[in-house]
């Protein structure tokens, strides 16, 4: 029975270090250094052709889940469905609005001269299994980030690529992803903001 426990351990330890993965945030065009002297920023979030885990289609990720859920307990599903969408609102940008001003010391201001889009474009829920014993893996996202006038969005000034953005794995409860998910924003708010400014 200890060899079976050791071994289990053993292998938990082991995905948890292949699921450490660096955050990767880089410049791929432009020079986003022009908000430097800026006082305040306007911040927007776009969540089109998201995949998410294994899934190419958002849509069909939260179809799949929403079905499962649904069949396993009626109107689960369907409030999941809900509360996956809301955690956009609800979590995620909260979460990263909070971070990069905080690190940044800009203010958020729809009247800035500048627009930073957000746009998500891969979404990793994580899970654990067993308290992490069994296996974990940590949320994760992909985003790439437009710098335009606010005035004349077709001016853009800088696009940013956000790779591997951590989240958390704490929470072996799926239909609560969302908790997970909203450390990828956060970290990706304070590690931005620092990029750039």
């Amino acid at each position: 029975m200890k060899k079976i426990i050791k071994a289990v351990g053993f292998l938990a330890l082991t995905v948890s270090f292949l699921n450490v993965t660096a955050q990767k945030i880089k410049a791929t065009m432009g020079d986003p250094s022009v908000l430097k002297n800026e006082t305040n920023i306007n911040i927007e979030f776009t969540y089109e052709n998201v995949s998410v885990g294994k899934f190419a289609d958002e849509n069909d990720y939260i179809k799949k889940k929403r079905d499962d859920y649904n069949a396993k307990t009626p109107g689960r599903g369907n409030k999941w469905a809900n509360d996956w969408i809301a955690d956009r609102n609800n979590r995620y940008e909260p979460k990263f609005i909070e971070l990069f001003t905080i690190n940044s010391k800009k203010t958020v201001s729809k009247k800035a001269k500048y627009t930073l889009i957000f746009k998500t474009k891969s979404i990793e829920p994580g899970f654990s299994v067993a308290g992490g014993w069994v296996a974990t893996k940590n949320a994760s996202i992909d985003a790439e980030v437009w710098i335009v006038e606010t005035a004349k969005r077709s001016n853009k000034i800088a696009v940013i690529t956000v790779n591997n953005a951590p989240g958390g794995s704490w929470t072996e409860d799926e239909s609560v992803a969302g908790v997970r998910i909203s450390e990828s924003f956060a970290i990706s708010g304070k590690k931005l903001a620092k990029f750039i400014y």
